[in-house]
């Protein structure tokens, strides 16, 4: 089998399955995968990949923990629901949320008005295994981080559960099986995606 026969197989293994019509927001712990699973589903729709992090990151002209340390979480929070709003307005796509993001009532409300919140639900040792080992996390610079972590999940899960739709991110599953779950997930929801 050629090259080119190769490919094109693969495009027929993987077609877009429809056209995206609302914005698929993508919510969870740090280490939950919403970056890479994110930005897959983006590539796989023929849509945008937005990341709400990386948009405060370009406005500010400073990384998050540069936030952080000089402005505070209370700033950081207000610039990035600005940003959440602004992206959900303006652009149709998938959107990458930071970890804290859908705690504020204010975000969960204009999610689920201008698009669909996916809560990518992996366990603490999940999370814990894919964050341990990263320093760009101001929320877990603590003596502690574990404990930190195990913290945070244990107040932000029923914030999560929320959330219009909940895949399992176990750890095991590569990210295109993860993009084949949020994509069956999402054909209980006509109004964000129509299916071909």
């Amino acid at each position: 089998m050629s090259e080119k026969e190769q490919s094109s197989g693969q495009e027929a293994a993987n077609p877009v399955p429809g056209k995206l019509k609302k914005t698929i927001v993508m919510v969870g712990m740090m280490g939950a995968g919403k970056t890479a699973v994110g930005r897959a589903l983006a590539a796989r729709l023929e849509v945008p990949f937005l990341d709400s992090d990386h948009e405060i990151e370009a406005a500010a002209n400073m990384t998050i923990p540069e936030i952080f340390a000089r402005d505070g979480e209370p700033f950081f929070r207000q610039k990035e629901r600005q940003v959440i709003a602004r992206l959900l307005e303006e652009e149709r796509g998938i959107l990458s949320t930071g970890g804290g993001a859908f705690l504020a009532q204010e975000n969960r409300e204009v999610i689920t008005a201008k698009g669909v919140s996916v809560w990518l639900k992996a366990d603490l040792e999940v999370l814990w295994n894919r964050v341990r080992h990263r320093d760009t996390r101001p929320l877990l610079r603590t003596a502690d981080p574990h404990a930190t972590l195990s913290d945070l999940y244990q107040a932000r899960v029923p914030l999560y559960a929320k959330a219009d739709l909940a895949v399992v991110s176990d750890g095991q599953a590569a990210i295109e099986t993860m993009v084949d779950r949020v994509l069956e997930a999402l054909k209980a929801r006509p109004d964000v995606l129509e299916w071909k």
